[in-house]
This record gives C-alpha cells, sequence and structure tokens, in this order.
C-alpha cells in the first residue's frame, strides 16, 4: 500500500511538472503592464521580462525611477508614471496602455504596488494610518484592476497580485495585513468570474524579503513616531520597556529574516504569466513555503502559541 502511495505521489509531481513547464506562445508579442517599478519585486521583474523579449510596460511613482529603469533596460522596456491612489493617474495610464497594446489587448498585469508603513501595535496607530496602506495596496490595486480587465479580456491574459503571507498570517498592527487579506479575497472573487473569458488569476504570497518597502531604518523610525505620537494612557498600559524590547526584536528580526534572493519572488510572477498552466497561488521564499503556510493550516491555538512565544509583555499584562 504504502509503495502504491509514493509512486502516486511521485506521478502527481511529475505530471505537475510537465504541465507547469509548458510556456505560451508568442511571448515577445505579449504585453506585460508592471505597477510599483521604482525599486523591489517590480523593478527586478521589470528588467527580468525585458530580457525575455516580453513587451514591458512599467509604471513607477517617480520619474527618477522611471527613467534609471530605462536607463537599464532595452528599448522594448516602456515606461510611465502611476499613483495608484489617484484615479485620475490610473485612467492616464489605462489610456497610455491602450496606445501601446494596440488591438493585441494586454496579456499580464502585475499588481506589486504596495507600502508597509506604519505598522505598530493596533492601539498606537489612527485611522488615517490604516488608509494610508489600504488605498495602496487594496483600493489602488481594485481600482488599477477594473480599468486595465477591458484589455486582458481581449488577450484573454493574466492578472498576477501581490498579496503576502501576511494575508494568511497576522500578526503585525496597522493597515498592512488587513491590507493583503483584503488581496487574497479579491483575487479569489476575480477568479471565479473571470474564468468563463479565460483570463487567469495568480496570487503571489512573498514572505520575508528586504526591498525598499521594508527597509530597516524607515521601518525603525516609523515605530519610534508612532510611539511618540501615542496617547500618553496608551503607552503607560505598553510601558517604556515594552517599546524598547520591539524596537530591539523588529532591528534584530529583519536583518536575520529578510531574504535578499528576490529572484524567489520575481520566477514565480514570470511563471504566472508565461505558463501555460499556471498556479492559483505561489508561495514565495522558503520562510513562506515551509514556515508561514503549514502554520497557517494549524488549529489557531497553535499559530497563536508559534507567532507570540517570544514577544515581550506589556507593563500590564495580566
Amino acid at each position: 500500500m504504502w509503495l502504491c502511495l509514493a509512486l502516486a505521489v511521485i506521478l502527481f509531481f511529475v505530471i505537475r511538472w510537465y504541465r507547469e513547464s509548458q510556456t505560451v506562445e508568442n511571448l515577445r508579442e505579449k504585453y506585460v503592464f508592471i505597477t510599483g517599478c521604482d525599486s523591489g519585486f517590480g523593478n527586478q521583474l521589470a528588467r527580468q521580462l525585458d530580457l525575455e523579449g516580453l513587451r514591458v510596460l512599467a509604471a513607477c511613482l517617480t520619474e527618477k525611477g522611471a527613467k534609471e529603469l530605462q536607463r537599464v533596460s532595452t528599448d522594448r522596456l516602456k515606461t510611465t508614471i502611476l499613483d495608484v491612489t489617484s484615479t485620475e493617474s490610473i485612467v492616464a495610464a489605462t489610456e497610455w496602455v491602450k496606445s501601446c497594446v494596440g488591438d493585441k489587448g494586454l496579456w499580464g498585469l502585475v499588481n506589486n504596488a504596495g507600502v508597509a508603513h506604519p505598522t505598530a501595535p493596533n492601539e498606537w496607530l489612527t485611522k488615517d494610518d490604516f488608509v494610508k496602506i489600504l488605498n495602496v495596496n487594496l483600493i489602488g490595486l481594485i481600482d488599477v484592476t477594473l480599468h486595465m480587465l477591458p484589455l486582458v479580456k481581449k488577450a484573454r491574459g493574466r492578472v498576477v497580485n501581490v498579496a503576502s503571507i501576511f494575508g494568511r498570517l497576522s500578526f503585525l498592527g496597522g493597515g498592512y495585513c488587513p491590507s493583503k487579506y483584503g488581496v487574497e479575497a479579491f483575487s479569489d472573487s476575480l477568479r471565479r468570474e473571470l474564468h468563463p473569458f479565460g483570463v487567469k488569476i495568480a496570487i503571489i504570497e512573498p514572505g520575508f524579503f528586504l526591498t525598499g518597502m521594508t527597509n530597516i531604518q524607515t521601518h525603525l523610525d516609523c515605530m519610534r513616531q508612532q510611539w511618540a505620537s501615542t496617547p500618553q494612557e496608551v503607552k503607560d498600559s505598553y510601558g517604556e520597556t515594552y517599546f524598547n524590547r520591539c524596537y530591539q526584536l523588529v532591528k534584530e528580526d529583519m536583518v536575520r529574516r529578510c531574504d535578499t534572493n528576490l529572484y524567489l519572488v520575481t520566477d514565480c510572477m514570470e511563471h504566472a504569466l508565461i505558463s501555460k498552466h499556471p498556479r492559483t497561488r505561489y508561495s514565495a521564499g522558503w520562510d513562506s513555503q515551509f514556515f508561514f503556510v503549514p502554520l497557517s493550516y494549524l488549529p489557531t491555538a497553535v499559530a497563536d502559541l508559534v507567532l507570540t512565544w517570544s514577544q515581550p509583555k506589556p507593563a500590564q499584562a495580566v
């Protein structure tokens, strides 16, 4: 019996490998629009797909980011400026994409733009702190997708949404985790709605990676600012020792945990765009695949214990 089970498992992975190794045809004629290309995953994916011969339409937030990306790319790659929190900017970018793709439609839409700050215990934050992140990571992603969908449907193409392992397990305060849970939910509903049109939706769930969004000093400075603006009553309930311990843990953990090999993420994005049979979800990074995803399937009490055992205790903890 065990031999039959082992053979069945091996056969499953062989078949999956064969299916996923098949790529779509005429890649050099396909257009891919990527948001958040100033740095990090978006910047690397744009350069990676450009080298593969795809026609990359890269959206950057700043002129500086666009010029630098254009400098290190081929003439096939084109850039535009996009603020995903502005519908006016999104409409302008959509018209620009239409002028680039013509009757071919848009093969790939990669929603990569995102922010992570401010991140702190929820009680230290305000509504505006949450809105700041949600507007970029979730509402902006939805707005871009809704405007670009007619072009993607015309090409019977792909939408690749960058979520996070924090879209499965929420253990950071602030708007980042809720925004990524929202990306997961939106992507799931979109996948089922667009299946009859031949459009495929893929979700990327990276673990800890060192990008511009996870700049350590920026994160630490943000923590100090949030602590300084926290009402005194709340400060007293947590205590200065709690803050200092959290600050030190973040400083040490981000250096220790964050992977610098961004190809672990961009290779997943590329596969979602060029494979005939892309996956629904890609767990990008060793920590995502072998720690966070398995942990997300365990009972909540077990996950809570694992995620909180090393955290400091507030001054007024029971």
